[in-house]
């Protein structure tokens, strides 16, 4: 009977903790999806907001995919340029010939494509406008144009980056000035001021400032970075053209002695 009284005491002792570990326990998954359900994230900003705040969203999302893109893309076109440099200092200039030089250039290669205009103006110069325009100036017109041309496919792109720089932290403001806006407007129906009508639409605004920081931030960096890098690139086309120009007119490299013949 004391054995049965005993048992009966210890499974009561069971379920009474069981039932209150239970209750417990409801409050913190009740919190749960209210936690997972944060009003002032980024989800809410895009589900609570304006036709304005998501328009805005939009915009700054689509300037930091393109600024990402044009980075990403400019820097692997920038190392194609700068391995094509050594390649012309170690295989162009040690060929027997211009046109074997040229050859060893890799196809679409912007090397390659200033040196066959300047060997292309050489060609046509011998049989034609000896008499009006001379050699010298007739290569130098024909290279500068090349130049030119792969100069402005280095700077393709950092126009981009540099209006992403300058106006998204002005989007983000837009955004900012809208959520207070709607702040207001908020406070305006209610009646009075409450952080249940403030808190939502003030957290929109901050986050539309932040947004737009960490959109123009890396474009600016971004944009510096690679026009330092094209200032490199450019002063290796420019030096690649000059000797090209005065090996086509005079015969030789610049600062150079055995040179291939044409």
């Amino acid at each position: 009977m004391k054995t049965f009284i005993k048992l009966m005491l210890a499974s009561t002792v069971l379920v009474g903790g069981m039932a209150l570990a239970q209750d417990a326990a409801a409050p913190a998954v009740a919190a749960a999806p209210a936690a997972a359900e944060n009003p002032y994230g980024l989800a809410g900003l895009w589900f609570d907001g304006t036709i304005v705040s998501r328009s805005t969203l939009v915009i700054l999302a689509i300037m930091s995919l393109g600024s990402w893109f044009i980075m990403l893309t400019k820097l692997w076109e920038q190392r194609g340029m700068k391995r094509s440099a050594k390649i012309v200092e170690k295989q162009f200039w040690t060929a027997p010939s211009l046109k074997e030089g040229v050859e060893r250039l890799g196809k679409g290669d912007d090397f390659r494509y200033i040196a066959e205009d300047g060997l292309r103006s050489a060609s046509h110069h011998e049989g034609r406008l000896t008499d009006r325009i001379d050699l010298h100036e007739w290569i130098t017109l024909s290279l500068q144009r090349a130049t030119e041309d792969v100069y402005s496919k280095l700077s393709g792109g950092l126009a981009f980056l540099a209006t992403v720089g300058s106006t998204a932290p002005f989007i983000g403001l837009f955004g900012t000035v809208m959520g207070i806006l709607k702040a207001l407007i908020n406070i305006g129906v209610a009646g009075q001021v409450s952080i249940d009508k403030v808190a939502g639409p003030v957290g929109e605004a901050l986050i539309m400032t932040a947004i737009g920081l960490m959109v123009a931030v890396p474009a600016v960096l971004g944009y510096n970075w690679l026009l330092q890098r094209n200032k490199g690139i450019q002063d290796s086309i420019k030096n690649f053209s000059g000797d090209l120009h005065a090996y086509l007119v005079g015969g030789a490299r610049v600062g150079v002695g055995a040179q291939p013949t044409k």
